[in-house]
């Protein structure tokens, strides 16, 4: 069941994350998600085809990174692809003008076989994030919809080296979990691990006692210094 849409609140699109790996966090608007189809995911709201509007956004919030981490993190609910080459280009500007040496992004599996291509083209190192949010194939593709198929988590470490976890939602075990967080630790060099916020498309996926236990028995991972991890999904001070 789809829970109310109410207005938008006007959302905060650029901070400073001092976490982990601090870095320069922008939201910005992007074309719609070439999949939107995820059972979970309300974050497509935020998209738009309204190219004139991306470019305004991208415009005001871009002039705000100053590089002053050397690390840069654009989310845009959806996929680097999708953003309008033009304001991929002047990403890339800026990440050689500010001096930004590494640049995190998100992009869906649909885009794997460009992987490689749109690491070149930012000319800095580049960190694809890839939403698995676990690796658990029916969870992921029955329950969450995700539509994202692989022979193992192998085949997944050889596209990127950087992958979003999602925690407590309906289905998910303790040794599903287990599993999940010991993939990411052996097999990634980055990893976001998100605890599931409910939303209008999500009535009935949050489970609130998996994410009790999560917060107790992986209070630690935190300090992981490759991993991020995100007890409210404005963590990042973007949303």
């Amino acid at each position: 069941m789809e829970l109310p849409r109410y207005p938008a609140p006007r959302l905060v699109r650029y901070a400073k994350y001092r976490g982990n790996n601090p870095r320069e966090v922008v939201l910005l608007k992007g074309l719609p998600c070439v999949w939107s189809r995820c059972s979970f995911c309300d974050y497509i709201d935020d998209n738009t085809r309204d190219t004139a509007e991306i470019r305004r956004v991208a415009d005001d919030e871009l002039a705000k990174v100053t590089g002053e981490f050397g690390r840069l993190q654009v989310i845009n609910s959806g996929s680097i692809q999708e953003l309008p080459i033009d304001v991929q280009s002047r990403i890339r500007e800026l990440l050689a003008r500010r001096g930004i040496r590494d640049f995190w992004t998100e992009s869906y599996w649909a885009y794997r076989k460009d992987y490689e291509a749109t690491r070149r083209f930012f000319g800095v190192e580049t960190h694809l994030f890839l939403g698995v949010e676990t690796f658990d194939d029916a969870l992921r593709n029955d329950v969450l919809n995700k539509s994202m198929h692989w022979k193992s988590p192998d085949e997944v470490a050889q596209a990127t080296d950087s992958i979003c976890l999602l925690i407590g939602f309906r289905g998910q075990t303790r040794d599903i979990i287990r599993r999940d967080i010991d993939l990411l630790l052996g097999k990634f060099r980055y990893g976001i691990v998100n605890l599931f916020t409910e939303n209008r498309l999500s009535d009935g996926l949050l489970d609130r006692d998996i994410q009790a236990w999560f917060r107790e028995e992986y209070a630690w991972l935190e300090q992981q210094p490759n991993v991020d991890v995100l007890w409210n999904n404005t963590d990042f001070g973007v949303g």
